[in-house]
C-alpha cells in the first residue's frame, strides 16, 4: 500500500524514444554484448516489443518485421512473452514491494517459491539458496560442497570432477568446470582452479551405457576421491558446451560411485530444468537425486534474473556444524520479491497445464521438420530431445550468414561453433515449429 504520508512526486516525463539508427550508433559506441568484441563487428537487430512467441523489430530486417523466437531467450522464456499471468504477478508484487534486503528479513514470495521448489524437485533436496543468476548458483553449489568437507574435518577435498564438453557459467568456479580445451574459457586455463576431467560421456540419449567408459569413469572418481569434494555435471544434455545428449544411465553410475566413495554429486539443471528435456528435471530420466542441484533460466519464465541452489539436509547440517557454521554468501538482490513472485507464478503456470504434452508435441514437430537437414551438405548430425533440436555441421558455422538466412525465414536463432539449434517456447504452435525448422535448415545450408 502506498505511504499516505509520502509527498506527492511529479510524474517523470517519459524520455523521447531513440530512432533506430541513433539507438544502433549509441549501442555500438557504449554497449558490450555477450561473447563479442568492443565495438561489435555485427550490428544487432533492435527489438521494440515482444508478445507470444514473436519479437517485433523496430525496423524490418531481411524483409521481416516480426521474428518467431526459436531460442526462448536462451532457454528461459518457456511461456513466451508478455504473458498475462506473469504480467499480473509482476504488477501485484510491484504494488507491495519490488525489493527488500534478505539479511535478517524474509517475505512471502521467497518462502512460497522455496517451498514450491522443494515440493517439485527430488525429495532429498530440502533447502534452497536463492541466487541472482545461474552462474552464481553454481558458485554457491561449489562453495557448499567445499565448505561441507571443511566442516567435516577434510579440507583436502577441494577439487571438483566433471566430464569434458560441459558448460556451467562464466564466473570463476563455473569456468573451471567448463571444458578446458574446446570451451569458451580456454584463455583462463592457467589461472583457474585445476579440476579433474573425465572424457565426455558417449553420445546418444537412447544408447546403452558403454561398459568400458563406465569402468574408466568409476576408476577416475576412485583415484581422486581423497581430494574431490564433488562431481558436477549437466544431466542428460550438455548445453552451451556442445548441445550433446547422453544416456541417463551415466547419471546412475555417478550416483552409485559418489555414494560408495564419499563424494558429493551436483546436477546443474539450469538449462534442462522445468521440462525442456521431457522430464520436469533431467535427473528424472535416470531416477536419481543429487546432493546439490542448480536451477535457473526458465525459473521466472524469462521475466527477471533469478536462480536457486538446492541441497540435502546432510549438506546443510554438515555446513552448520562446522567451525564457520554459516554459508558466507549473500547477493544484494538475493530472493528479490519481484523475481520470486514471478517465479512462483511461472512454476504454477507450467505445472497447471499439460507441459509434458506440449514439449512432446514440439519434439515431434522438430523431428519431422529437421529430418531434411540430415541430407544437406556439411551436416554431420541431427538430433532432437524434448523441445530441443540440434543440427551439427562438420565445420564452424558462419554466424552472420546463418543468422541472415534464419531471419529471412522470419525466425530468430543464435548459432554458435558448429551448431544451429533451437529450443522454442512451449507455447509455440505447430505452424511456427515448422517455420523454425525451415529456418534451421536454411541457416545450416548457408552457414
Amino acid at each position: 500500500m502506498p505511504d499516505p504520508y509520502a509527498p506527492a512526486l511529479p510524474r517523470p516525463t517519459e524520455p523521447k524514444p531513440y530512432a533506430p539508427a541513433e539507438l544502433r550508433a549509441l549501442d555500438r559506441a557504449h554497449v558490450w554484448h555477450p561473447y563479442g568484441p568492443m565495438p561489435g563487428r555485427q550490428e544487432p537487430l533492435v527489438v521494440e516489443s515482444a508478445s507470444g512467441v514473436r519479437l517485433r523489430l523496430a525496423e524490418p530486417a531481411e524483409g521481416q518485421r516480426e521474428l518467431v523466437d526459436g531460442m526462448s531467450s536462451w532457454w528461459s522464456a518457456v511461456h513466451g512473452y508478455n504473458h498475462p499471468v506473469l504480467n499480473e504477478a509482476a504488477r501485484g508484487q510491484l504494488d507491495r514491494m519490488s525489493h527488500v534486503m534478505f539479511g535478517g528479513l524474509t517475505h512471502e514470495p521467497a518462502v512460497r517459491l522455496a517451498a514450491r521448489l522443494v515440493e517439485i524437485t527430488p525429495e532429498p533436496l530440502q533447502h534452497v539458496f536463492l541466487a541472482d543468476s545461474g552462474s552464481v548458483s553454481v558458485e554457491v553449489a561449489v562453495k557448499m560442497c567445499l565448505q561441507y568437507w571443511r566442516s567435516a574435518g577434510r579440507p583436502e577435498k577441494q577439487r571438483l570432477l566433471t566430464w569434458r564438453g560441459g558448460y556451467h557459467g562464466d564466473t570463476w568456479q563455473p569456468m573451471s568446470v567448463c571444458d578446458p580445451e574446446g570451451g569458451m574459457h580456454e584463455l583462463w586455463s592457467g589461472s583457474l582452479p585445476r579440476q579433474v576431467f573425465a572424457d565426455a560421456p558417449p553420445d546418444g540419449f537412447d544408447a546403452e551405457p558403454d561398459p568400458a567408459y563406465t569402468t574408466r569413469l568409476r576408476e577416475l572418481i576412485a583415484r581422486h576421491a581423497h581430494e574431490v569434494a564433488a562431481v558436477i555435471v549437466e544431466p542428460v544434455v550438455q548445453g552451451a558446451g556442445g548441445m550433446r545428449f547422453h544416456s541417463p544411465g551415466y547419471l546412475r553410475v555417478l550416483r552409485e560411485a559418489c555414494d560408495e566413495l564419499d563424494v558429493l554429486l551436483v546436477f546443474d539443471e539450469i538449462a534442462t530444468g522445468f521440462g525442456r528435456t521431457g522430464e520436469l528435471f533431467a535427473a528424472g530420466h535416470a531416477g536419481v537425486s543429487p546432493d546439490v542441484m542448480c536451477v535457473g533460466k526458465a525459473l521466472t519464465g524469462g521475466y527477471l534474473t533469478m536462480a536457486a541452489t538446492l541441497c540435502t539436509s546432510r549438506v546443510a547440517e554438515g555446513i552448520s556444524r562446522g567451525e564457520v557454521p554459516v554459508l558466507a554468501h549473500g547477493p544484494t538482490f538475493m530472493a528479490n520479491p519481484l523475481a520470486a513472485a514471478i517465479a512462483s507464478a511461472s512454476v504454477d503456470l507450467l505445472l497447471g497445464q499439460d507441459w509434458a504434452g506440449e514439449v512432446a508435441r514440439i519434439g515431434t514437430g522438430l523431428r519431422s521438420g529437421l529430418a531434411e537437414a540430415a541430407e544437406l551438405p556439411g551436416v554431420a548430425d541431427v538430433r532432437v530431445l524434448g523441445a530441443i533440436g540440434v543440427v551439427q555441421l562438420d565445420h564452424e558455422v558462419d554466424m552472420a550468414s546463418a543468422t541472415r538466412a534464419a531471419v529471412r525465414e522470419g525466425v530468430w536463432l543464435r548459432p554458435f561453433r558448429d551448431l544451429v539449434y533451437t529450443m522454442p517456447p512451449y507455447v509455440t504452435g505447430d505452424d511456427d515449429v515448422r517455420r523454425i525448422c525451415r529456418a534451421v535448415c536454411a541457416a545450416a545450408r548457408e552457414g
